[in-house]
């Protein structure tokens, strides 16, 4: 059995421990005990050195713990082990401020955390809840900065299972419980490392949220974490401030503002680009003879992409007994479309020309689009839809 150090006292960053076992030649070796956090509860593992030899992992293995190593440790009965303090104190800050956060959200609102997951830039809690508004974030956020300021005690205790009461989530387990307690507002089971008072968790600051099921996602960092994505986010503000020649309070709006005038202005080109591809479509039809069955074969040869050859086909539908054959260079492909009183069959057409020249492709009786191997292909492909089309 390895004794956990960090249960105890989760500043502690160097110790000296027993070597019990080594396996997978000496890349993982096991101790009388460690500092060593293990991936649990959502809390990554930690970093650091045995020995000199960097840890890659840390696995919980019921009642041991397993030191995954980059390299075999040299022989030797003891270690001197080193834990990575600033990933450990960040993960301190982050694991505290989700117990603050899940104890403010289910008592502000009755929302009770179902899962956590702390990332390597920030985390997540899932709520029971299928819509957390704007307003409640805040308020939340406000909350929690609140106790943050008051710089509550937290205090880790042992008490047996049957008797541990006031948790803000019931434990299954029996036997003793690790408890941690922020004085006046939460009491969780939990086997994490945590910080001593509320006021070290730092800035408590939420991101945003995302719907997951029946339940919702908040994004929150605490700490340093948080101070730097605030510089971040300043920083980005201020590039598009200089950008727009504006004061960063301004930014939103005239970003809004732009951003509609870009809608106006999508809209008015696709309308102009509709009237132009009706223009061509009438133009070349115009131009085309009629067959013995009164179908006018339309050539396309100078349409820029695919969107656009589709575009004029669109538009020859509106005309009687019409065929669009339509023929893009970058990249070999074709287009074909007939409209319904032609009599043709679009992806008839198509697929036997296709077949006959290696290509691929298909679609509907009315819009069929496939590719070919080479220019050669396509203009081969372009006559034997003339003929037969």
């Amino acid at each position: 059995m390895t004794t956990r150090l960090y249960y105890t006292d989760a500043y502690r960053t160097r110790f000296s421990a027993t070597v019990v076992e080594r396996a997978d030649d000496g890349k993982r070796v096991y101790l009388d005990e460690t500092a060593f956090y293990p991936t649990s509860g959502g809390q990554p593992h930690d970093l650091g050195t045995l020995n000199g030899v960097e840890i890659v992992d840390v696995v919980d293995e019921d009642d041991r713990i397993a030191h995954v190593l980059s390299a075999p440790l040299p022989d030797a009965t003891s270690v001197e082990g080193a834990v990575d303090w600033a990933r450990r104190y960040d993960l301190m800050q982050q694991h505290t401020g989700q117990h603050l956060l899940s104890a403010v959200f289910e008592d502000l609102f009755g929302f009770r955390t179902v899962s956590v997951h702390f990332g390597a830039e920030s985390s997540t809690l899932d709520l029971d809840a299928e819509v957390v508004t704007r307003e409640q974030m805040l308020a939340a956020e406000a909350r929690a900065n609140a106790v943050v300021a008051e710089a509550r005690p937290i205090v880790v205790t042992f008490e047996d299972a049957r008797t541990a009461a006031g948790l803000r989530k019931p434990s299954d387990r029996d036997g003793t419980l690790r408890i941690v307690s922020i004085d006046a507002i939460d009491r969780s089971a939990c086997g994490g490392t945590h910080v001593r008072t509320t006021a070290e968790i730092g800035t408590v600051l939420l991101r945003g949220s995302e719907r997951v099921r029946k339940t919702t996602r908040i994004e929150f960092m605490c700490g340093r974490r948080a101070v730097d994505r605030a510089r971040r986010d300043h920083e980005t503000l201020a590039g598009l401030a200089a950008t727009l020649s504006a004061k960063i309070d301004d930014v939103a709006s005239l970003v809004g503002a732009q951003a509609e005038r870009l809608k106006e202005a999508e809209a008015a080109r696709r309308k102009l680009a509709q009237e132009l591809a009706s223009h061509r479509a009438r133009e070349r039809y115009a131009s085309a003879e009629a067959d013995a069955n009164g179908v006018r074969r339309i050539v396309i040869r100078d349409a820029a992409t695919m969107d656009d050859a589709k575009a004029i086909a669109q538009a020859a539908f509106e005309l009687r007994k019409a065929v669009v054959i339509a023929a893009i260079e970058k990249p070999a492909s074709v287009l074909v479309a007939a409209s319904e009183d032609s009599g043709c069959d679009a992806g008839k057409l198509l697929k036997a020309a296709l077949g006959a020249v290696g290509g691929r492709g298909g679609g509907s009786a009315r819009l069929a689009q496939g590719s070919v191997p080479d220019l050669p292909a396509l203009e081969r492909a372009v006559e034997l839809l003339v003929d037969r089309g």
